[in-house]
């Protein structure tokens, strides 16, 4: 079994960019080979626990607030009310733990393809599954493709795409024909989000095509909101949100600012300053 390890640190290398990231590690603590992944967890020197999937960063202890903070409260407050959520991935349950912090939410399902990346973040990020035994968590593990095909018409109030990047499993997570059956389960003014990638890397590829395949999907709206995220490649991110109906700009600023909850990242003036665009964004999407 080999690892990428050199003098004591992780490197993932991004060969499309020509840029990699690394951290020093303190130990390579477990791997795991599923049916459809191999994970590796470490510990590293400075950001605690970090989860690794077919050489790729997922998550560590010490910057996933971001990420779990902003794909599950943009989305959330930009609905009205949100009652029924599903998340399709997202099996540190991370997100999950975020949505549970709304009192709105009445039940949240949480599909991952793969049990083997909850039993390893349950194993290593206990704090990211602290809200695993809420009664409201229905955690399945399927194909979230299929979940949702499934699902009747009008059914859900937001839908939150927590994947990983456009290639094997997740691959069909980014599909106009998954989106067209994201809209016709989510009831009127209903949102969904998925996770897009770098602002830098993919504004005028992923994250365009996003656009236009919700548009073509039925979204009467759509906005790129990015962030933070010093683990991915170029430490930029972002997350695209979609709006059955009405604006995905708009958000319950009030209630954002009251939130009765703790964050980390999120709060109602990082939500209304995500949604500025740099000027080569504006550009690259550009999709009148």
């Amino acid at each position: 079994m080999t690892h990428p390890l050199a003098a004591g640190w992780f490197t993932e290398v991004f060969d499309q960019q020509g840029s990699a990231f690394s951290l020093k590690v303190k130990q390579h603590l477990e791997q795991v080979t599923s049916e459809f992944q191999t994970i590796d967890m470490y510990d590293t020197e400075t950001f605690g626990k970090l989860m690794v999937i077919d050489g790729c960063t997922m998550v560590s202890s010490r910057e996933n607030f971001v990420y779990h903070e902003m794909m599950a409260h943009v989305p959330l407050f930009a609905h009205p009310a949100p009652k029924r959520v599903a998340i399709i991935g997202g099996g540190d349950c991370g997100t999950l733990r975020e949505v549970l912090k709304h009192p709105t939410v009445e039940v949240a399902y949480q599909i991952d393809i793969d049990e083997q990346v909850t039993r390893m973040a349950e194993k290593y990020f206990p704090e990211l599954c602290e809200s695993n035994q809420d009664p409201r968590a229905q955690i399945l593990f399927a194909d979230g493709i299929d979940w949702v095909k499934q699902r009747e018409a009008g059914s859900l109030d937001v839908i939150i795409i927590d994947s990983t990047d456009p290639v094997g499993p997740a691959e069909g997570l980014f599909a106009v024909d998954f989106y067209r059956d994201c809209m016709r389960a989510l009831a009127a003014n209903g949102v969904v989000v998925q996770q897009s990638e770098s602002p830098l890397y993919h504004s005028d590829s992923i994250i365009k095509k996003i656009h236009l395949d919700m548009g073509e999907a039925g979204a009467s709206s759509s906005h790129t909101f990015p962030f933070p995220q010093v683990i991915y490649p170029s430490g930029w991110w972002s997350c695209t949100l979609a709006s059955k109906g009405g604006d995905a700009t708009e958000f319950r600023i009030e209630d954002a600012a009251s939130k009765p909850f703790k964050t980390q990242y999120y709060n109602a003036e990082i939500h209304a300053a995500a949604l500025a665009l740099p000027e080569f964004m504006k550009r690259s999407l550009q999709l009148d």
